[in-house]
């Protein structure tokens, strides 16, 4: 209540004001709280002003691929073509990542670490992922040069690449230096790279810097056959290098998208920096009136199949 004694009208917000308020609530208050209050605020969680960016990364971790499934097509059907940035773990089959591609004509960042998707699947779709600007494909193991070449070939304007793996998920392979060089020949305005644990060699490197003269970040940790020359790296006087020494990588964020990068004239020896970048680079209703086929009480229980009472909290992302 306000001082002189007026009632603020928050049902009488604009929906794009609406959906800049909500965007702090958790997935949960957002798709079962919010709908019951009033019929502006249930338009606006129904339309596509809350459905923007779309960050499940959390909670997609923890629940069954057929539920994923559904809340991605619910919530991609929402934003109505405005889909800027999608954050996803563990997309479980192909179709999933097609539908992405279908409705991502103004996708800029998408996050899909730990995906089932194939060098075949992404030579198919990666011409509707032509406006991306930052891509994760962490820990894909379906993927290699194939898929990164046609991402390059066809996201021009993409500028962030993460795709770390895991030390046990490269195991039993000789080489990615085929994935270098598919980065180095097609992704040409590439300002962050990270390829931790990646099977590259130096002179795989080497060509990434010769033809991504933009780079200002490379992660290289864990890449224990790759050795840079410091007068080398001196060259780039805006690159970073990270790694191949290891410290606290797992705790590194990185950068979510490059839209936000500060640049450096200063170059951090390789061997030195490990741990230090990336740090501060980081962003009452009727079943009739639901209008993705789903009634209140499925999206608010029966939707998330499985849910553990014990560990309700768990399920769900957290709140800001």
């Amino acid at each position: 209540m306000e001082e002189d004694g007026e009632f603020r009208c928050w049902d009488e917000l604009i929906p794009d004001a609406l959906g800049l308020i909500f965007k702090n609530l958790s997935l949960q208050e957002i798709l079962t709280v919010i709908p019951r209050v009033c019929k502006s605020w249930q338009r606006a969680v129904s339309g596509p002003y809350c459905w923007q960016d779309i960050d499940i990364e959390q909670w997609s971790q923890q629940c069954r691929p057929e539920t994923l499934d559904r809340m991605l097509q619910m919530l991609i059907t929402r934003s109505l073509g405005s889909l800027r940035k999608l954050c996803v773990t563990g997309l479980p089959n192909s179709q999933s990542f097609s539908f992405i591609a279908d409705n991502a004509k103004s996708l800029r960042t998408l996050r899909l670490p730990r995906s089932e998707i194939s060098d075949s699947v992404v030579e198919q779709v990666a011409g509707r992922l032509s406006s991306v600007t930052f891509l994760d494909v962490s820990y894909c193991r379906n993927i290699g040069a194939p898929a990164l070449e046609a991402i390059g070939k066809h996201c021009k304007l993409l500028m962030g690449l993460r795709r770390t793996m895991h030390p046990l998920e490269v195991v039993g392979k000789l080489s990615q230096d085929d994935e270098a060089l598919a980065i180095a020949t097609t992704m040409p305005k590439l300002k962050q790279l990270e390829v931790a644990y990646l099977l590259i060699s130096t002179e795989g490197v080497v060509k990434i810097l010769e033809n991504c003269p933009e780079l200002e970040l490379l992660d290289v940790r864990g890449c224990w056959n790759v050795k840079l020359d410091e007068n080398l790296v001196k060259k780039f006087s805006r690159l970073k290098v990270v790694g191949p020494l290891v410290v606290d990588y797992f705790g590194m964020k990185g950068w979510d998208d490059c839209s936000n990068y500060s640049g450096s004239s200063g170059y951090l020896a390789w061997d030195f920096v490990a741990g230090d970048v990336g740090i501060g680079y980081d962003d009452v209703i009727s079943d009739v009136d639901w209008e993705d086929d789903q009634s209140i009480e499925d999206v608010e229980m029966r939707f998330y199949d499985g849910f553990d009472l014990e560990n309700a909290a768990f399920d769900w992302p957290l709140s800001p």
